[in-house]
C-alpha cells in the first residue's frame, strides 16, 4: 500500500477506495453527491480510524486558505483544510491572535476542533471553543451556516466529521500578545504532586513532560503571557526545579523558541515549528485522557504506580490543563480537566494491551480520551461519559439522515446511529 493511504503515523491504513484533493467547494459538493459514503481528511494527524471510511476520503487541503478577518467582530474565518500554521501566521501579520493553540501548528482547523484538540492553561477552553460558527456541507449537497446563535454549535464544535464537511470556520480573535517560554528541569514528582494546583496555575499555559517511572518531572514548560511595561522576573529555580536555559544540552530544532526569549504569541504558544517535523516525526504513537481537576493528583500517583510497565514503550508524557466548557463531546464538558496525554514508541501490540490497563486504573475518574488518538473504551463506556451523547446523534441524524458520515469508528465509539 503506497503512503497515499496511510496516516501520518503510518500506523493506520485508509479503507477508502478513493482519495480526493478537491480545489473548490462546487468540486466538494459534487464528491459529496456521488459518493455513498463519504469522510473528510485532515491533515491526517489522528493515530485512529475516526477518519476512514469505505467509499471517498476528501481532504480539503486544495481549497484556498480565504482568511477573512473581521476586526469589529473580532473574528476569523478560514477554510476547514487549512493548517492552524497558516492561520497563526495570518493573524499575527496583521496584529491579531488566537486565545490559544496545539502543540502542533500543522493539523488542519475543521479536523484539529472535531477530535477536542487543546493547547493547556487554567483559564484556557479547548481549541473548539473559540468557534463563533461553521459552513457545513451537509449529505444533501447544501451548505448551511451553523452559528452560537443555534444550540446546534455546542454539538457541531467537536462534531467528529459525523454531520457532513466542514467547508469554513469562524473563531474568535484577540489582539496579539507576547509570550516567553521558561523550562524547569527535574522538579521532584512528591512537590509536583503536592502543589499540583499552584504549579498549573503558575502560567499562562503550562505543560509537565514526564516518565511516570522517573523520580522527577523531566520538564516544567512554562508559556507565560506578557503585557506591556516590566516584564516578570526570572526565578532560578521553581518547585524544586532548576531554570534550563536550552545551551547545555539544546533543545530540538523542531520547537520554538525557549529560554526565556519573549516572542509573538504565534511563535510561542505552539511547542513545535511549522516548517520541521513536529513531535517525533511520526515514528510515534499518541494516546491521551481527561480527568476532573479534583482527581488530579490521584490519577498521576495511580499512574506513578504503573511506571514500569509504562516506561519501556514511552517516549514522553505531557501532562496539560483545560477549562471546563459546554460543547457535547468535549472531552472537558462541564468540567476543569487534567489532560493527560501519552507519546509512545511505536510497539502497536505493547500499546494495545496497555491501554485497557490504564483505562481500568483510571476508571474512579471517569475519564474522557481524545477523539483522534488511541484508546480502548467501547460505547457502553462512552456513553457514560459523555451525557449529552443521545442528543448529539439526534442532532447527526437530521443532518445525515442516511449516514452518509457514519463509519465503523463512530459505531465501535457512539453505538447505534
Amino acid at each position: 500500500m503506497s503512503t497515499h493511504h496511510l496516516n501520518w503515523a503510518g500506523n493506520q491504513t485508509y479503507s477508502a477506495e478513493k482519495i480526493f484533493e478537491p480545489a473548490t467547494v462546487d468540486e466538494v459538493q459534487g464528491l459529496v453527491a456521488r459518493w455513498p459514503r463519504v469522510r473528510a481528511l485532515g491533515t491526517r494527524h489522528s493515530f485512529n480510524d475516526i477518519a476512514d471510511t469505505s467509499g471517498a476520503l476528501i481532504s480539503l487541503a486544495g481549497l484556498n486558505p480565504d482568511i477573512r478577518i473581521d476586526p469589529t467582530a473580532m473574528t476569523a474565518s478560514v477554510t476547514g483544510g487549512t493548517r492552524f500554521g497558516v492561520l497563526i501566521s495570518e493573524l499575527q501579520s496583521q496584529g491579531f491572535a488566537l486565545h490559544n493553540t496545539g502543540s502542533l501548528p500543522h493539523i488542519s482547523v475543521a479536523g484539529a476542533t472535531a477530535t477536542g484538540t487543546h493547547g493547556s492553561g487554567d483559564g484556557n477552553g479547548i481549541l473548539s471553543t473559540a468557534i463563533s460558527a461553521v459552513e457545513l456541507l451537509t449529505a444533501d449537497g447544501s451548505v448551511v451556516n451553523i452559528d452560537r446563535s443555534s444550540g446546534q454549535l455546542s454539538a457541531i464544535a467537536v462534531g467528529l466529521g459525523a454531520f457532513g464537511i466542514i467547508i469554513r470556520v469562524t473563531v474568535d480573535i484577540e489582539p496579539t500578545y507576547l509570550v516567553r517560554q521558561d523550562v524547569y528541569r527535574y522538579a521532584p514528582w512528591e512537590t509536583v504532586l503536592e502543589r499540583l494546583d499552584e504549579v498549573m496555575a503558575s502560567a499562562y499555559s503550562v505543560s509537565l513532560l514526564a516518565d511516570f517511572a522517573s523520580p522527577t518531572v523531566l520538564q516544567v514548560w512554562l508559556k507565560t503571557r506578557l503585557g506591556e511595561g516590566k516584564h516578570p522576573e526570572l526565578a532560578p529555580t521553581l518547585f524544586g526545579g532548576t531554570w534550563y536555559d536550552d545551551s547545555d544540552e539544546p533543545a530540538p530544532d523542531n520547537v520554538n523558541q525557549r529560554a526565556s526569549v519573549p516572542g509573538p504569541w504565534s511563535e510561542r504558544m505552539p511547542h513545535f515549528r511549522l516548517d520541521r517535523q513536529p513531535s517525533n516525526g511520526g515514528d510515534e504513537l499518541q494516546s491521551e485522557y481527561y480527568v476532573g481537576r479534583e482527581y488530579g493528583v490521584q490519577a498521576l500517583e495511580v499512574l506513578r504506580t504503573l511506571g514500569a510497565q509504562i516506561s519501556p514503550h514511552l517516549l514522553i508524557s505531557e501532562i496539560r490543563t483545560a477549562a471546563a466548557d459546554s460543547l457535547w463531546l468535549s472531552p472537558a464538558y462541564e468540567r476543569d480537566v487534567l489532560c493527560i496525554g501519552f507519546t509512545w514508541a511505536k510497539h502497536p501490540a505493547e500499546v494495545a494491551a496497555l491501554l485497557p490497563v490504564i483505562e481500568d486504573a483510571l476508571a474512579p475518574f471517569a475519564p474522557r480520551q481524545h477523539w483522534g488518538k488511541l484508546f480502548h473504551f467501547g460505547a457502553d463506556v462512552i456513553g457514560q461519559r459523555f451525557p449529552r451523547l443521545t442528543d448529539f446523534k439526534a442532532v447527526r441524524r437530521h443532518y445525515d439522515p442516511q449516514g452518509k458520515f457514519w463509519n465503523p469508528f463512530l459505531e465501535s465509539t457512539l453505538g447505534t446511529p
